[in-house]
C-alpha cells in the first residue's frame, strides 16, 4: 500500500515555467514575484498536505490540495496582478496629465474606477477556462478517494493525475496572464493619447479678459479726447 506521505504528488515539475520563466521581453508590468509567490504556495500546499497525511488522518492531504486551495492561490495571484497592472495604468495616465499640465483636480478623475479595476481583473484571469475545467477534475478525483480511501490504487492515481493536471493548467493559466498584461497596456493607448491632446480651454480668457480690454480701450480713449465722455464720467473725472 502506498504510504500516506509520499500519496501526495511532486508538483514542482508540473509547474514550468511558473517557476523558471522563459521569454523573450519582460512583461510591461514586472510580475516575477506575484509569479514566484504563486507557485511558492501551491508547493507549500503540497508540502503542508504531504506532512499532514499521516496514517491516522489521511483526509488531511486532501484538504491542502482541494478545489478551494488551488482556486484561493489562482484568485489571489489575479486580484494581485490586477491591483499592479491598475496602479501602473493610473501613474502612466497621471505622468501624461502632468507632462499638459492638467490641472490637479482633473487629473484626480483619471484614476481607474472600482468597476475599472475589476473589469481589468476579469481580463487577466479569462486565459483560466483550462485551468477551471483541470480544478473539475480535482473536485471530483477527491470526492472518489474520499469515499474509496488511499489504499485504492486506482483513485490514487486518479487523484494524483488530477493534481498533476492542474499544475500544469496552472501554469498555462498565468501564461496567458502575462501576455493579457501587454495587451491591456495597448487598450488603454487611446485614453493615453486623450490625456495627452489635453490642452486648457480657452474660452474663460474670451469671457473675462476681452471685455477688460475693450472697457480699457474705451477709457483711452475718452481720456485721450477721441471719445465723448459720459455725463457721470465726466463729473466723477471733473471734465
Amino acid at each position: 500500500m502506498t504510504s500516506s506521505t509520499s500519496s501526495v504528488p511532486e508538483l514542482a515539475p508540473a509547474l514550468g515555467r511558473l517557476i523558471v520563466p522563459r521569454r523573450f521581453a519582460e512583461p510591461w508590468v514586472p510580475l516575477d514575484d506575484l509569479r514566484e509567490a504563486l507557485a511558492t504556495r501551491v508547493i507549500e500546499c503540497a508540502g503542508a498536505a504531504r506532512r499532514g497525511a499521516t496514517a491516522e488522518a489521511p483526509a488531511r492531504a486532501f484538504a491542502g490540495l482541494d478545489r478551494g486551495a488551488w482556486s484561493a492561490a489562482w484568485e489571489d495571484a489575479v486580484r494581485r496582478s490586477a491591483e499592479r497592472v491598475a496602479g501602473a495604468l493610473d501613474a502612466e495616465l497621471t505622468r501624461a496629465a502632468r507632462r499638459v499640465r492638467m490641472p490637479r483636480k482633473r487629473r484626480g478623475r483619471l484614476a481607474l474606477s472600482g468597476a475599472e479595476r475589476r473589469a481589468v481583473a476579469a481580463r487577466l484571469a479569462s486565459g483560466a477556462d483550462g485551468f477551471e475545467a483541470a480544478l473539475d477534475a480535482v473536485a471530483r478525483a477527491t470526492e472518489v478517494l474520499h469515499q474509496a480511501g488511499l489504499g485504492d490504487a486506482t483513485a490514487l492515481h486518479e487523484w494524483r493525475e488530477a493534481q498533476q493536471l492542474a499544475a500544469r493548467r496552472l501554469e498555462a493559466a498565468w501564461l496567458a496572464l502575462e501576455g493579457q498584461v501587454g495587451e491591456e497596456r495597448a487598450r488603454w493607448d487611446p485614453e493615453l493619447a486623450a490625456v495627452l491632446a489635453w490642452r486648457p480651454t480657452i474660452w474663460p480668457v474670451f469671457a473675462v479678459w476681452v471685455p477688460l480690454a475693450a472697457v480699457a480701450f474705451w477709457v483711452a480713449l475718452v481720456l485721450g479726447g477721441y471719445l465723448p465722455a459720459p455725463a457721470w464720467l465726466a463729473e466723477s473725472l471733473g471734465f
